[in-house]
């Protein structure tokens, strides 16, 4: 099977009017941006995007707030997008803010196959609201269900014709469990080496799980706040 595709447009060319999108990364590192960029240049809208955070105003899923093509955002932290803020306030935007380990464990039981589990986190919060709580040892846990999507849009350090990926270091933050919970994986990789160039116990997510890859360009190695002493 094919995987490798010349460029991001060339990967997004499937991608649908109200997919559900998952985007790796945390902050603005590990995020898929080359895909990013492409998505806007195809105009496909009223997605629900899957993602740690909003980006920034211009940078990561932002660029896709900007331009109004995103209908609904499941995410754990949003703080340092004001178009995102905006859309929020102004209810232009529907949100769905999960807490973050429980949005973890939600994708990576999507991936595993696992339609739903209890966690003791939200309970007697606006979390809990409208789903099952049951009481296990004495104590109460609330119900959530797996997370999938149409497609997961990743961002590895180096990958395989063949589709393995290997992360570095920030980068390993969602885009591994994102990998396996979607119907298609979508890769960017900095590094696009030959099938049996990686060592296998290197790999981080396995190339079955990848329909996809390409290697991306002029990364943008973006700092989300510089922070310098006095």
């Amino acid at each position: 099977m094919q995987k490798v595709v010349r460029d991001a447009d060339a990967a997004v060319e499937t991608v649908f009017d109200g997919a559900t999108i998952m985007m790796g990364g945390f902050g603005v590192c590990g995020v898929p941006e080359h895909l990013i960029a492409a998505l806007h240049r195809k105009g496909v809208r009223d997605l629900t995007i899957v993602s740690n955070n909003a980006g920034t105003d211009d940078h990561g899923v932002g660029i896709l707030l900007r331009s109004r093509q995103v209908r609904k955002m499941i995410s754990t932290y949003v703080g340092e997008n004001k178009e995102f803020e905006r859309q929020y306030l102004q209810k232009e935007i529907d949100v769905e803010l999960v807490p973050q380990g429980t949005f973890s464990e939600r994708i990576r039981a999507g991936g595993a196959g696992i339609a739903a589990f209890y966690t003791p986190t939200g309970v007697g919060t606006v979390v809990a609201e409208g789903k099952d709580v049951r009481e296990f040892d004495g104590r109460l846990y609330v119900m959530e269900r797996g997370l999938t999507a149409d497609f997961a849009f990743v961002k590895a350090w180096t990958g395989d014709t063949a589709g393995n990926l290997v992360y570095r270091r920030t980068t390993r933050n969602f885009n591994p469990m994102m990998a396996t919970a979607a119907k298609v994986t979508i890769a960017e990789v900095e590094h696009l080496v030959e099938a049996g160039q990686i060592v296998p116990d290197h790999v981080h997510t396995p190339g079955i799980f990848v329909k996809r890859i390409f290697q991306g360009t002029a990364f943008s190695r973006k700092i989300e706040k510089r922070t310098v002493r006095a």
